[in-house]
């Protein structure tokens, strides 16, 4: 190389390198990494985040069968500056802005800042959350996804740059799409005009940047899901309904609880003990109690008459723990209720916390786990490990708590893939990628309205959520709990600190002293119906999360997914998809009626078999003992026997409700349970002009085969 032409090289990269502390946006380059994904890299990118600690590879073949989408959608552009580094990403007028993971108190997101954060209270709307996701969709049809454990600030819009004296602004604002496509609430946030989102990520010199390529909302959603390995496909039992006894309950009262379902056929295909299990449990020792003197036998009594067993736990190791002396030199160097943190991002680490769990509880038949407390409430209620934790892996606290919720699911799911074993659970915290682990999502608060928001919001993340039944203000409140809770990904009772079954007692005082109301079997009986539903709906449930696994789309979805161009579903939270053809839109207590909307095309009440046209809210009663469905003209609903467990041969006889003519066919799965999960699809038509219905089988299926008994119309009655 000639002298000036190093020179020359030189003195360009010092220039660059002047540019970039010098704080100069640069636009970015994108790399094609998969179809309809593109890279953007900027400056050096930290060694800890999502996408370099993932445990799950990109769904290839999910991802090419999309549609194609050959040019990236949206610009990316980064500067660098003392505070860390800042991407800037265009917004067009009335581009709407979802997601960010697990935003309890807000939908849409355009318009707000939020600050990423893991925290166990996210009580106020700051961006704090059990899974906060840098992530986000927007209604022009492509998804980005900031690859970073830091506690990013999302800028969503409504920050206006300067403008001169005497500047032209023509061009820069837009009408509002109809006086009514928002609530009055959301004009402060100037949707009408051009504006941007600004990401600011702390204290890194370098971010890598994802784009997903729709071209609609819902398949940019698809993408990124499959980017992330697919979505998780729970086994069969773990769709049916879940029950948590009481924190101190022994084994003899698990049997006793167990042996009560069945007499009075409340359906539950899984029982979860609470903290009592242990020795210890604030820290764990992972040790079974006195209470449990031959936990092995009591699993297989629970397996004779078809429940499985989870068991609760947290990472933090107690030192009476038979890996504590082991996991010691793999732990940070911070205590949380003096036990130690386990680092889930080394490989030993895992090894010594999965191995134990494999061989004491695993093994003798547990089913699952529920992953508590590994989020963060150091910056509201003083507990767990500080951001200034130091990690062998060289995480600093504030990645740990980004990461810990995932690598901690990588530990225990590596169990059941070793195993080549199926499994179903709960954990309080997630992040980017989460899509392929089958953990649901669950919380301490417990606001009814925020919950059902919350089956609509995780969607846009890659996150499943359950708004979980626990206690209720009322009988009234309890049903509705109930109700919105079988139309979620996972139905759950968690009775952790009440001794009876809440529709015995619904007041905790009297429930712990035995003291049942007087009309306790009236309410166990409205209760059970609705249990049963969720029975019933659970071949539309299943095939619906086997479309997750593999094609990325969400089995429980928000409106604005499916109808992005109706600016009628942009703001509605309450109410959601489910599958392909059914819309649920539970009601919250102390409300006789309710508005509905029902997008663009005719809807069938699942109740009444009323046909309603399409494109425009219905305002309607809303019975104690009904939640309003409503399924989509033509479409086919399979909908199995009631039975109290999944096991049970009714779970696999079918009566389809014909809604309308029948015209849209369905496929539901015949599943084995296994790892890899043997599939096969049963395909329903209907024939309108004989009246005639067709099962058809991609294959021989080895197992439970679907029957299906009789075929109905879904029509007015009376």
């Amino acid at each position: 190389m000639k002298r000036r032409d190093f020179l020359a090289l030189g003195v360009s990269a010092a220039a660059l390198a002047h540019t970039q502390r010098s704080g100069a946006t640069q636009p970015l380059t994108p790399d094609a990494v998969h179809p309809g994904v593109w890279k953007f890299t900027y400056g050096t990118p930290e060694a800890i985040t999502p996408v370099r600690t993932r445990h799950y590879g990109p769904a290839t073949a999910g991802l090419a069968a999309l549609p194609r989408v050959d040019v990236c959608p949206v610009n990316v552009s980064a500067r660098t500056s003392r505070r860390g580094t800042l991407v800037t990403i265009p917004l067009q007028p009335h581009e709407l802005v979802y997601g960010l993971g697990l935003q309890m108190q807000s939908f849409i997101q355009r318009g707000l800042k939020k600050t990423l954060r893991v925290n166990a209270d996210p009580e106020i709307d700051s961006g704090d959350s059990h899974a906060p996701v840098p992530f986000y969709v927007t209604t022009r049809g492509y998804g980005v996804l900031i690859d970073t454990a830091r506690y990013a600030t999302f800028y969503c819009g409504n920050k206006p740059r300067k403008i001169a004296r005497g500047a032209d602004a023509s061009g820069e604002r837009s009408p509002e799409v109809t006086a009514d496509a928002l609530p009055a609430a959301y004009r402060r946030f100037r949707f009408g005009q051009p504006s941007e989102v600004m990401i600011e990520v702390p204290r890194v010199e370098g971010v890598e940047v994802y784009v997903f390529g729709g071209p609609t909302l819902r398949l940019a959603t698809q993408r990124y899901n499959l980017f992330a390995g697919g979505g998780a496909l729970p086994p069969r039992w773990g769709l049916g309904v879940w029950y948590r006894v009481e924190r101190d309950f022994s084994q003899q009262d698990v049997l006793a609880l167990a042996s009560d379902f069945r007499s009075r056929k409340i359906p539950c295909d899984v029982l979860g003990l609470e903290p009592g299990w242990q020795t210890h449990a604030y820290s764990c020792s992972y040790k079974w109690s006195d209470r449990f003197p031959s936990p092995g036998d009591m699993i297989q009594t629970l397996g004779r008459d078809h429940f499985r067993l989870n068991l609760w736990e947290h990472a933090f190791t107690h030192p009476s723990s038979a890996i504590y002396d082991a996991l010691f030199p793999h732990s940070a160097d911070y205590e949380v209720w003096d036990g130690i943190v386990p680092d889930f991002l080394t490989a030993d680490a895992r090894r010594i916390f999965s191995e134990y769990h494999a061989r004491e509880h695993v093994a003798i038949g547990v089913s699952g786990y529920k992953l508590d407390e590994c989020d963060n409430s150091d910056f509201t209620r003083n507990w767990s490990f500080p951001e200034v934790s130091r990690f062998p892996s060289g995480a600093d606290g504030e990645q740990m708590h980004s990461l810990f919720g995932l690598r901690y699911q990588d530990t225990i799911q590596g169990i059941f893939d070793q195993r080549k074993q199926r499994t179903y659970g709960l954990v309080r915290s997630s992040q980017a990628l989460a899509a392929p682990y089958p953990y649901v999502l669950y919380s301490d608060l417990y606001d009814h309205t925020t919950f059902v928001r919350s089956i609509a919001h995780a969607s846009f993340s890659g996150l499943l959520w359950t708004p979980e039944v626990r206690d209720a203000s009322s009988d009234e409140d309890l049903i509705r709990r109930v109700q919105a809770v079988v139309f979620s990904p996972m139905a759950l009772i968690n009775a952790w600190y009440i001794k009876n079954p809440p529709w015995k007692q619904i007041d905790r005082d009297a429930n712990n002293k035995g003291e049942l109301a007087e009309n306790w079997e009236r309410l166990e009986q409205t209760c059970r119906s609705a249990l049963e539903l969720r029975m019933r709906f659970l071949p539309l449930i299943h095939a619906a999360f086997v479309r997750y696994h593999r094609e990325g789309l969400p089995p429980f979805r928000a409106l604005v997914m499916d109808y992005p161009d109706d600016p009628q579903t942009w703001a509605i939270d309450d109410q959601y998809v489910v599958g392909n053809d059914v819309i649920v839109a539970p009601v919250v207590a102390g409300h006789a009626q309710r508005s509905v909307y029902l997008p663009a095309g005719d809807w069938f009440d699942f109740w009444s078999g009323a046909r309603y046209a399409g494109g425009r809210s219905i305002t309607m009663d809303v019975p104690l003992e009904q939640v309003p469905l409503f399924a989509r003209a033509g479409a086919l609903l399979p909908l199995a026997d009631v039975t109290t467990h999944t096991d049970d041969p009714g779970a696999w006889a079918l009566t389809v409700l014909v809604c309308g003519d029948g015209s849209v066919a369905t496929s539901i799965f015949e599943d084995d349970d296994g790892l890899p999960a043997g599939l096969t699809e049963v395909h329903l038509t209907w024939d309108a002009s004989t009246g005639r219905g067709t099962v058809e089988r991609s294959r021989e299926h080895r197992g439970r085969r679907y029957n299906v008994s009789a075929w109905r119309p879904l029509a007015a009655r009376g």
